[in-house]
């Protein structure tokens, strides 16, 4: 299948949307790409929120019809992580297992702690840099538990089938074999990224160690679940838009003709962002 981007305004304004497309029709990537690729649930569909190396938290705006893709705000402010030594922005292609969903109404059994609202966070490790609203077909290789503000927060680590590295990597240990440092990489990403912003480091479980690809399948077939309960509506949607064109046993289902207009494709320059999002932070203790 055939995916496309429709962008809207600048990107790094808090109006900038992308919208991914199928046959020209904005869909919904949290709840209209399929999350198998093939019908023997080996490849899985992938859609990039954040391009490697970049530092605008982008993200599947849940609460919007068609869930764009959006730069995350706080405080009325576009959201960056910082630079911390000797990090460069995001290190993977960063994004979202579609028709996954982390239920905040359920206590993981051996985290302890509940979902986190959002679709299956997807660390892609490949050479090749994606682009947001990229929609790639990836392999799974493992799973990352990680504790944020008491909720769990799964990151699945997973390579692009297309990329040159991906005959290489077939389970969690081929990564470290073929790329040596870059788990320990990644677990020290995220357990200090927030600290730049003035929040604690954060912990995982599992004591950080990354499962393997039969655990990280289990989790995500446990997401995956989750998100037909919330599509068919057996779980209550707080503030989650389930609107979709293709899930046909769906209540908030809609037809084309039933959508707010949306303003056609805007190919415009990006909006200038403050010099400080290139400074580095010095972490005390980044590498323990």
């Amino acid at each position: 299948m055939a995916y496309t981007t429709r962008k809207i305004a600048a990107q790094h304004t808090l109006e900038h949307r992308v919208f991914v497309e199928k046959d020209g029709q904005p869909i919904s990537p949290f709840h209209d790409i399929p999350l198998y690729a093939n019908a023997e649930k080996t490849i899985l569909n992938m859609v990039v929120e954040i391009p490697r190396w970049t530092n605008a938290k982008m993200e599947i705006s849940k609460e919007e019809t068609l869930n764009p893709i959006k730069q995350d705000t706080k405080k009325g402010k576009l959201r960056f992580v910082r630079n911390c030594f000797p990090h460069k922005g995001y290190l993977w292609n960063y994004g979202a297992f579609p028709q996954t969903w982390e239920d905040p109404n359920v206590i993981h059994p051996e985290t302890k702690a509940k979902g986190d609202n959002d679709p299956l966070d997807v660390c892609e490790i490949g050479e090749l840099v994606g682009y947001t609203g990229q929609v790639k077909q990836v392999k799974v290789l493992g799973v990352m538990a990680l504790l944020d503000e008491e909720e769990t927060d799964w990151k699945v680590i997973v390579v692009d089938i297309n990329d040159p590295l991906a005959k290489n990597l077939n389970d969690i240990e081929d990564v470290e074999r073929h790329l040596p440092g870059l788990l320990r990489a990644t677990n020290e990403w995220f357990r200090i990224y927030k600290i730049p912003d003035g929040k604690p480091e954060n912990q995982f479980a599992f004591t950080g160690e990354c499962k393997n690809k039969a655990y990280a399948h289990e989790v995500i077939a446990e997401c995956a679940d989750a998100w037909e309960r919330l599509i068919t509506g057996k779980t209550p949607a707080g503030g989650v838009d389930t609107t979709n064109l293709a899930v046909a046993h769906s209540p908030s289902r809609v037809s084309p003709d039933q959508l707010p207009s949306i303003p056609a494709h805007q190919e415009l320059p990006a909006e200038k962002i403050d010099s400080s999002i290139d400074k580095w932070f010095f972490i005390s203790g980044a590498s323990a």
